[in-house]
């Protein structure tokens, strides 16, 4: 493939982005719809950091779900992306809703402009807009999220929860959505999360990677750790969650008008922390728990395996026993 085809049979001169079409019926298989397309290289006429793969599954003439493939990175990695990028049937009308994606970054530069773009931009809702907090990255995080149009707020004071308890002060829309810079979650799933929300009169949602996590995507020890600090959890609180890791949530912003839902710690347990407070604060049948994909991290990761795992379980004890406390405010300095 060396050209791309434009309107009235003009061809455009490479390198554009090649994208191939696949149509079948509803009835295919899975092993039948997702089918792997090797990169098309700079030479031929793409990026490899731009392939990618659609399927187009049909049912009625009028009736149409897209599905992005496969998407590779310019290292030749493969990002498997197999799930909804769209329920045109069930997204015709526009959410009547502000939606602020809120990241928490430090020296993302591999992964911040994939994990940016894999959320839909299109009419889905009134408003989306992104609010990257970073903490004091070194490499090009910040530039390249600028770039790709997110707001960007520099925090100087470090950790995790620091960050969210930053990001969530101060993002405008009334919906929150939260995800790592990393391509690990699934921002295609973002439009159905958030219509799943309205349309149930949800006021939280937090996603389950364990039933659906990749290959590859928590290797070894981070599973295991996994699922000893959900257990755990389970255990001490019996709060009906199965993921008490999840990063990726979608809120009402005006939950934070009850103190006591707000967070406090500033460091990896603030996630387990939130869950905690919003199922306990918030009427169990306002919240929901929505099993999503989990795929293996692009970039180099920031955490520290032993150290976080250790303090996330401690914390688990310490807050069961009411001796939690606030070391930095809520909201910006």
């Amino acid at each position: 493939i060396t050209s791309t085809p434009g309107m009235e049979g003009m061809f455009f001169p490479p390198p554009f982005l090649v994208i191939i079409v696949i149509l079948c019926p509803r009835e295919a298989k899975a092993e039948e719809r997702w089918k792997t397309v090797d990169p098309i290289p700079p030479q031929r006429g793409g990026y490899s950091a731009d392939n990618m793969a659609m399927c187009i599954q049909y049912h009625a003439c009028v009736e149409f779900t897209c599905f992005q493939e496969i998407g590779y990175r310019t290292d030749n990695s493969l990002i498997q992306i197999m799930y909804y990028r769209r329920r045109y049937e069930n997204m015709s009308d526009t959410l009547p809703v502000h939606v602020t994606v809120v990241i928490p970054t430090r020296n993302e530069e591999e992964a911040i402009v994939d994990t940016i773009r894999s959320i839909p931009k299109g009419n889905w809702c009134e408003k989306i807009d992104f609010l990257i907090v970073d903490g004091n990255s070194t490499d090009r995080t910040r530039e390249l999220a600028e770039k790709e149009g997110a707001n960007v707020y520099l925090e100087p004071r470090k950790g995790y929860g620091r960050a969210y308890k930053t990001g969530f002060s101060m993002a405008p829309g009334e919906i929150i959505v939260t995800m790592d810079a990393d391509c690990t979650y699934p921002g295609e799933e973002v439009p159905n999360l958030v219509k799943k929300l309205i349309d149930e009169d949800l006021k939280w949602i937090t996603c389950d990677r364990l039933k659906r996590a990749e290959e590859g995507s928590m290797p070894g020890l981070h599973g295991f750790g996994n699922w000893v600090l959900s257990k755990t959890a389970s255990i001490l609180y019996w709060y009906g969650i199965h993921d008490s890791q999840s990063g990726m949530w979608v809120f009402r912003k005006s939950i934070f008008e009850d103190e006591r839902v707000r967070p406090k710690h500033d460091g990896m347990p603030l996630s387990q922390e939130f869950k905690i407070r919003a199922r306990r604060y918030l009427d169990k049948k306002e919240t929901a728990e929505v099993s999503v994909p989990y795929r293996p991290r692009v970039g180099e990761a920031e955490i520290n395996t032993w150290g976080d795992g250790l303090l996330n379980l401690r914390f688990l004890f310490t807050h069961r026993m009411g001796l939690t406390q606030q070391k930095t405010p809520w909201g910006p300095e």
